[in-house]
């Protein structure tokens, strides 16, 4: 009865969800493309194959596979491998990513009929569902048609997990159909369990097997030429309400006076360790030294940012440019898809790198790839999407934590200029990266469990 309701919810939804992909065609014109996909049809039948499917519903859990597809093409070279997602973002980075290396489509929504058409279309010899995407529509017909599906790299948050409690049955259903779960961390296997998972294992998070390309690397140097010899203070996957709160916090810290003349408090963890003091060297408002560079997680966003930073007055060039950045620019706009490991590469140097989405309650955006680049990370107080992670970058010295705007640009502009400091964070970070990789690899061989018999 609880899934027959929830399909009834399903079907009563459908046309919002149109009228949704029109309202977000009207900043991201993607959203009118490959309409057909979402219902569950698609071009020509391929070929007959065992296919591996993995879902990956937008940018991070698409970042979030890329270890998983490489060692799955070396491992399986015969086999196809199809990506879904649900937002165009996510096909996008998977574009950027993997090129004609993998096929990809969008997810249709889990209406029954939706997604019986999708399997019956492509016929996947397996399904990989990346973090934490619990369709019961999708997961039931998996079972019945016999595709093993998989749930990894599985995260759940107290947030989620509550959000989730409030349908018990339907989510305990779910849950028990998945041929395996494995999850990043105790905790999170936990509250998989609580929700009624019957077995959960504990591989890691494959996000620590994420080697930089070569190509980023590279559009990192080119990145650095185009800066200079400033110091960088990069606000990377900024969220909705934070770039406003930087720019005000970073243009009064790098204005005003010494942090000492102020009358505030000493730098560090939360606004409060001794030794590191803001000085008006780096003066933002002056056109100093410091350059402050902001990347927008959502593309869709780029312009409303330029817009904010325009109403403060601040001189700022657009990535997009193509151009060197001017000694006295304030800000840098990274208006780049698929580019984020190169600013962090163009960050290792000599500047530090707050990582978006902690600021506020969004629960904080990829803080390993900042680490395993060795650049000095600051986070806001919000990290539940990455809590374990957070914990343990914290712990190594890896990372800082700010409890506000105020506090962020105080201690980055006090960081930028303790070239020691940052040293021994960026050394922290590349070894907390180090320390925890292997999780693909446990991955691969609990998905090879599942594995089909090449046809």
């Amino acid at each position: 009865m609880t899934q027959f309701l929830y399909t009834l919810a399903i079907h009563a939804l459908l046309p919002w969800a149109l009228l949704h992909l029109l309202w977000r065609a009207r900043r991201q014109p993607e959203y009118l493309k490959h309409w057909g996909e979402r219902f569950g049809f698609y071009g020509a039948v391929p070929p007959a194959s065992s296919l591996i499917w993995i879902h990956a519903v937008s940018v991070g859990e698409t970042r979030a596979a890329q270890p998983l597809v490489a060692a799955l093409r070396e491992r399986y070279p015969d086999r196809r491998i199809l990506l879904t997602h649900m937002t165009p973002t996510g096909r996008e980075t998977s574009v950027a990513l993997f090129g004609n290396q993998v096929e990809r489509v969008y997810l249709p929504y889990d209406a029954p009929w939706a997604v019986r058409r999708f399997l019956r279309h492509f016929r996947p010899g397996i399904g990989i569902v990346m973090e934490t995407e619990l369709w019961p529509n999708l997961i039931a017909a998996c079972r019945e048609a016999g595709i093993p599906l998989l749930l990894v790299n599985a995260r759940l948050s107290e947030k989620s997990a509550r959000r989730y409690a409030r349908f018990p049955r339907l989510a305990r259903s779910a849950l028990e159909q998945l041929s395996a779960i494995s999850a990043i961390g105790e905790d999170d296997a936990g509250r998989l369990r609580a929700l009624g998972a019957p077995a959960v294992t504990v591989n890691g998070n494959m996000k620590f097997d994420i080697n930089p390309p070569t190509a980023q690397l590279e559009t990192g140097e080119a990145f650095r030429k185009l800066i200079g010899e400033r110091s960088v203070f990069l606000c990377a996957s900024t969220r909705e309400g934070e770039e406003a709160l930087i720019l005000d916090a970073w243009s009064k810290v790098g204005a005003g006076p010494s942090q000492a003349d102020a009358g505030l408090p000493p730098l560090g963890v939360g606004g409060s360790e001794p030794g590191l003091r803001a000085r008006g060297a780096n003066k933002v408002g002056a056109g100093g030294t410091a350059l402050l560079v902001i990347v927008p997680r959502h593309p869709q966003r780029f312009d409303a940012v330029a817009r904010l930073i325009e109403a403060r007055g601040l001189k700022f060039q657009r990535r997009s440019d193509e151009s060197s950045v001017a000694a006295d620019a304030q800000v840098w706009l990274g208006d780049s898809m698929g580019e984020l490991f190169a600013y962090y590469a163009a960050a290792s140097e000599n500047g530090i790198a707050f990582v978006g989405g902690s600021l506020l309650d969004f629960g904080c955006q990829n803080l390993i790839e900042p680490c395993a680049a060795g650049v000095p990370v600051l986070i806001g107080p919000s990290t539940f999407n990455f809590s374990e992670a957070v914990q343990n970058a914290l712990a190594s010295g890896a990372a800082r934590q700010c409890n506000d705007a105020a506090a962020l640009a105080s201690q980055a502009l006090a960081l930028l200029e303790c070239p020691a400091e940052r040293l021994t964070m960026g050394k922290a970070g590349r070894a907390f990266a180090a320390q925890h990789r292997g999780a693909t690899t446990r991955t691969l061989a609990l998905a090879a469990r599942y594995m089909p018999v090449s046809s």
